[in-house]
């Protein structure tokens, strides 16, 4: 795996399963320079999600520090894509309130995983436990060589 010169974080620019939208603004210090409407779309590329494989499935963990599940929508498709979206609205603001800075991402995200052959797409479960949300995905069993003695005769 390659090591990404943005934000140290590990990615591997040939994964062909991964479907990650790339921010090139990603770690770069205060947005306070950039407009409003940019500052909604980092949201999409800044929700972290790691994803292991085991031997019984591949499992999905997203930070989603504030969300309640229901803000958040978990779907696979029939083209075997896992698609994790949801959206963090703004704070409401008060007259008499007076923002200093302004740093937690709002608005909508979304992030979709091609999954190999193997992950069985009627069986997914997610759960949400203190800001992470956890996708479970079960994997077919697989298919060994069965090897039948054959008796020589004579």
């Amino acid at each position: 795996m390659a090591l990404s010169l943005f934000g140290g974080r590990r990615s591997n620019v040939f994964d062909p399963f991964s479907l990650d939208i790339w921010d090139p603004f990603e770690g770069l210090g205060t947005l306070a320079n950039i407009p409003p409407s940019a500052r909604e779309t980092t949201a999409i590329a800044n929700t972290r999600i790691d994803w292991k494989e085991t031997p019984e499935a591949h499992i999905f963990m997203a930070d989603l520090p504030g969300l309640k599940k229901e803000e958040v929508k978990v779907e696979v498709d029939d083209g075997r894509v896992l698609q994790i979206s949801g959206e963090r609205s703004r704070e409401q603001e008060e007259k008499n309130d007076k923002w200093h800075r302004i740093e937690r991402s709002t608005g909508k995200f979304s992030r979709r995983f091609r999954l190999p052959e193997n992950a069985k797409i009627d069986q997914v479960k997610a759960s949400m436990e203190n800001g992470v949300l956890t996708v479970t995905v079960p994997k077919e069993e697989e298919k060994r060589p069965q090897v039948k003695a054959i008796d020589i005769s004579g």
